[in-house]
């Protein structure tokens, strides 16, 4: 067996956050306690949780803070007094999972690397608040100077970072994301089944899974499918941005065809991507688009946006669409998909999709711990 590694990694996602930086958290410690045993995980948590404590492995530790000034005020001990406790556990790498890294890290005897998903907040600062906004610039300058290493989720988050962080290129390593196994699994047809009887769905239907919000443009969706026939099923949680869709929905008599759902459990989820005909996700913008893999690995071809990361993710599973505000070039791609046979670009899907494998993300990783330590 290879030299053990004690690597460190900033749990606060991996604790508190259900969907997105969570399950990227949860999901990576999982790949590298089912494939890289030799990693031993000393898990920061800024404060209690009575969620997702089962996804912790049994070789791992819990860090928390113990003095009082720090349980009383957890933001300051992930930023600042967590280096202490760095220090005690004596690790060989510390790693940050989401976007930032403790003020000073630099300056301990520990290799850091920091995992970068998206730069939304700087290509489109019109959609933060402008504290917020600058909050979050300063962090990333801070963090892009103290890290010995910066993993992009995806080229198009390596550009944004050169971009706009003036970082060189040798600097950042693109590794993907996974996806968690429940969407790779094989179910039985009449589970299938079952679950579009559960929901009152036909057997035609369009799937979106995501936060309802303006980015993700599900309301392009739901204009170009004013004059078509199909069911639409938007999953996920509902934003102020939602309303304007209901009112679109109800002024155009479409209450029937396009169903809102929310907290989904899991493998209801699963059963949905692999009911639905085609998985639809125009985003204007994403770090990466776990959903799109999650439907290629449950065998349901996508259409998604021709631009940015999408192709890089979707592969030739992907019906691709070059303006996604067109409601007629979407109207055109929906009416193709639904009423042609897409057994092709299904198989070439999941064959794209063995680059996100478990196996292959933790070879990768583990192989960019030990750079690093070199």
């Amino acid at each position: 067996m290879d030299a053990l590694l004690k690597i460190g990694f900033d749990a606060k996602r991996f604790f508190h956050n259900r969907t997105g930086l969570g399950n990227y958290s949860r999901d990576l410690i999982r790949i590298l306690s089912e494939y890289a045993p030799e990693i031993q995980p000393v898990l920061f948590n800024p404060k209690p949780s009575e969620h997702f404590n089962e996804f912790v492995p049994e070789h791992a530790r819990v860090i928390m803070p113990k003095k009082i000034f720090y349980k009383k005020f957890p933001a300051l001990w992930r930023s600042k007094g967590i280096l202490q406790n760095i220090k005690t556990q004596s690790l060989d790498i510390y790693h940050g999972l989401s976007g930032e890294l403790p003020i000073g890290i630099s300056r301990l005897p520990v290799k850091s690397i920091v995992t970068i998903h998206d730069l939304i907040f700087m290509r489109y600062p019109q959609w933060y608040k402008p504290w917020d906004n600058f909050f979050y610039r300063q962090k990333f300058y801070r963090t892009v100077k103290e890290a010995d290493l910066i993993v992009a989720i995806s080229e198009q988050t390596k550009r944004d970072i050169i971009r706009f962080g003036q970082v060189k290129p040798e600097k950042i390593k693109v590794i993907y994301q996974g996806c968690h196994r429940i969407f790779k699994q094989n179910y039985p047809g009449q589970k299938v089944k079952e679950i579009k009887e559960k929901y009152r769905l036909p057997d035609l239907f369009l799937l979106y899974v995501g936060t309802i919000e303006p980015r993700k443009n599900a309301l392009t969706i739901v204009k170009a499918l004013k004059d078509l026939p199909y069911t639409l099923v938007l999953a996920g949680r509902q934003t102020p941005y939602a309303e304007k869709i209901k009112n679109f929905v109800q002024s155009n008599g479409m209450q029937e065809r396009i169903r809102f759902i929310q907290h989904v459990p899991q493998e209801d989820l699963a059963l949905l991507y692999r009911a639905a005909k085609v998985f639809i996700y125009p985003s204007v913008f994403e770090g990466f688009g776990i959903p799109l893999i999650e439907a290629l690995y449950s065998g349901t071809p996508v259409i998604t946006n021709a631009r940015g990361v999408f192709p890089e993710t979707a592969g030739p599973g992907g019906i691709y669409l070059k303006d996604i505000y067109d409601t007629q070039e979407m109207k055109e791609k929906i009416r193709f998909a639904m009423e042609s046979d897409l057994s092709e670009k299904t198989e070439a899907g999941k064959q794209f999709v063995r680059r996100f494998n478990d196996d292959k993300l933790a070879a990768q990783w583990t192989e960019t711990y030990r750079s690093i330590l070199e």
